[in-house]
């Protein structure tokens, strides 16, 4: 199993938290984003620079994730590809997309995006909070637990 960050719009708390789960699970964690993302040396964390190219670190972690594998990301269709590809996918605040919950998220983006052209505020996502963070760890420690 390795884990894959879609590390373009990673929050830096959870960027910290995944660098410490990395070390102290030793799992292969891959930070991919369209620039080389700057992360201390170890042993189990991987940096890629998928390139400018508009879905490049997506692309990247699509072409490279195995039936196993974590997928973090906040990126919904991203989310959905990986999840056909068997990975398992966790979100940034911290729940997990599903085949049974994936195809809403992907109505609620386009209705979103739809809104937006047509002039409405939407107002995009809340701060990210100490409490999300908290639901993230959680997530992510019952997840690596079920795979030991």
């Amino acid at each position: 199993m390795k884990i894959y960050v879609d590390a373009d719009a990673l929050p830096a708390p959870l960027r910290e938290v995944l660098l410490k789960v990395a070390e102290r699970t030793k799992v292969e964690t891959w930070f991919a984003a369209g620039r080389y993302p700057r992360l201390p040396e170890s042993d189990y964390v991987r940096c890629v620079a998928a390139g400018s190219d508009f879905n490049g670190a997506d692309d990247w972690i699509v072409e490279h994730v195995a039936t196993g594998d974590l997928v973090i990301t906040a990126d919904i269709p991203l989310a959905d590809r990986c999840l056909d590809g068997g990975a398992a996918v966790l979100g940034l605040r911290g729940d997990f997309f599903t085949h049974d919950n994936i195809k809403n998220a992907l109505a609620m983006r386009g209705l979103l995006e739809e809104l937006r052209t047509t002039g409405e505020a939407t107002g995009g996502p809340a701060p990210f909070s100490s409490k999300q963070r908290e639901k993230f760890i959680n997530a992510l420690n019952r997840f690596l637990q079920k795979k030991r």
